[in-house]
């Protein structure tokens, strides 16, 4: 019997009825289902996912096969249980709540067999407003490097591996990782191919933020992120030598992984907790954190990560308390110097670098820091955003001001001036929101764009303190989009955009619906 041309591998846990769609993009790929073989492990799933998973291997037994096992905790033992089972030439891993466009699998093994790839990536698309980050996907090429391209922030496992390097290399997920486990996998995976390459002609991989937002990324604690955070900077630093080509993985993993330990819910953590995380990211940033690193961080996250290095948990909250409740901190002007004076810059008892604090080569940026005063629609023409700075000057400062939800540019009613800063008044059109709604929804972020100092400043808007999400249906044609403005997991103002779907209604009318309800 010929060996099939692409494993398949997913773990399921409890993603019904998401299964059903990914399991059915499967199953009917164009690649045809005699040269594809699909290794599906139910991981102890309690909600029927199972009995579907059953009921395909039935429909399809040359295609389908199904694994039951206790569950382990995580995906990182189903996906080694999948991949040992695997025959194929090719493995994929997918999601078992996400789905592929019809051709993927046959492109992506067209791909990696014309260019004698190891590793291919396919274009992601984020469905219910999920984020994907865009940029290694902007050009299709044969041939990119790890360490001096944006692979480093897509190391989702989400990719055509060829099976013979993953074998030749005994390339397994850390089972004691409830989350990021793929990650190890992927880079290592990266760093041994051959050839690393990248399609981005076509729509290959649909990566599905649940709505009930249950899957284990969403929910993981942050004793847990810590030690995952710590087991992925460790595996980095144990794999590449150190230098510029460490430093650009790394800095993902500070960026993403580390940085985000240290977040505005960092402040509801009991104190033991926040203590334990404090002392585990100053570990990691005494060791790894470097100058190159820290030059590329965003001003939010360096300032977090030098007083979870340099001080305490006293202080870290402080600094945290700055940007999640008192506001944009000040500016301190020293020669041709500028510093963000959050607290602790120059505190003799710390010792903090003054280049941890310096915003000299983004003053555009710092200038375009604004703060959401009210987000609200008016009718269903435009969305009315009203912002504040806490610049007098910025008027005098800024060349050009305006507000955007992504590349929609608003239209800016006013720029006014008083004696504590400047309200900045714009209206987005939400024609144009629709305009640019996909099927699966999209997130848009509302940024401050400023022209100042021969640059121009790029800076979300942070969103309102105590959010409270506002919403609005529109009706495009024959289809209606719920528009949804509320604030993110990092403060900042964003606009949903997602379609209404019989799914999403039914959701909908059951958690408005009391138990027992008709």
């Amino acid at each position: 019997m010929t060996a099939p041309d692409v494993t398949v591998v997913t773990a399921v846990y409890n993603t019904m009825p998401y299964l059903t769609r990914c399991l059915t993009s499967l199953v009917e790929q164009s690649i045809g289902r005699d040269r594809l073989e699909v290794i599906a492990v139910d991981d102890g799933s309690t909600d029927g996912s199972g009995r579907e998973l059953d009921r395909f291997a039935r429909l399809y037994p040359g295609t389908v096969k199904v694994i039951h096992q206790p569950n382990s905790g995580g995906p990182a033992v189903p996906s080694n249980r999948g991949l040992e089972l695997a025959t194929g030439r090719y493995v994929f891993f997918i999601g078992s709540d996400d789905y592929l466009g019809p051709e993927a699998l046959q492109r992506l093994v067209a791909a990696a067999d014309q260019w004698g790839s190891d590793v291919v990536l396919g274009r992601l698309v984020g469905v219910n407003s999920r984020y994907i980050h865009p940029a290694v996907y902007a050009e299709t090429a044969a041939d990119i490097n790890l360490f001096d391209s944006a692979l480093p922030w897509s190391l989702s496992n989400t990719k055509l591996f060829r099976r013979e390097l993953v074998e030749r290399h005994g390339l397994r997920y850390p089972e004691d990782m409830p989350v990021g486990s793929d990650q190890p996998f992927t880079i290592e995976a990266c760093i041994r191919a051959r050839r690393v390459s990248v399609l981005a002609d076509y729509d290959y991989y649909y990566a599905v933020r649940r709505l009930n937002a249950r899957n284990i990324t969403y929910r993981s604690r942050h004793l847990e992120r810590l030690r995952c955070a710590e087991e992925l900077v460790t595996f980095v630093a144990g794999l590449v030598e150190a230098g510029p080509g460490r430093d650009a993985v790394l800095l993902r993993h500070f960026t993403w992984e580390v940085a985000k330990l240290l977040e505005d819910d960092f402040l509801q953590l009991e104190r033991d907790v926040q203590d334990r995380v404090v002392a585990g990211v100053r570990v990691l940033a005494e060791g790894y954190l470097t100058d190159r690193i820290r030059q590329h961080l965003p001003i939010e996250a360096r300032v977090r990560l030098a007083a979870a290095r340099y001080g305490d948990t006293e202080h870290l909250l402080a600094v945290i308390r700055q940007d999640a409740e008192s506001g944009i901190p000040p500016v301190v002007i020293d020669g041709d110097r500028w510093y963000a004076g959050y607290p602790g810059f120059r505190d003799p008892q710390l010792a903090v670098p003054d280049i941890w604090y310096d915003i000299t080569d983004t003053v555009a940026d710092w200038i375009a820091r604004l703060d959401t005063v009210s987000a609200v629609f008016e009718g269903h023409r435009t969305l009315l955003v009203t912002a504040r700075s806490p610049r007098p000057d910025l008027p005098e400062l800024a060349a050009e001001l305006w507000l955007a939800a992504g590349d929609i540019i608003g239209d800016t009613v006013s720029v006014v001036s008083d004696a504590t800063g400047t309200t900045v008044r714009a209206r987005i059109p939400l024609d144009r929101l629709l305009d640019r709604a996909d099927l699966g929804g999209q997130l848009r972020i509302v940024q401050a764009h400023v022209v100042a100092f021969g640059a121009t400043g790029t800076v979300a808007l942070r969103g309102a303190r105590r959010p409270v999400p506002q919403r609005a249906v529109l009706r495009r044609g024959t289809r209606l989009h719920v528009l949804t403005i509320t604030t993110n997991h990092k403060g900042q103002l964003v606009i949903a955009v997602a379609p209404v779907t019989p799914r999403r209604l039914m959701a909908r009318l059951r958690r408005r619906l009391p138990l027992g309800g008709k």
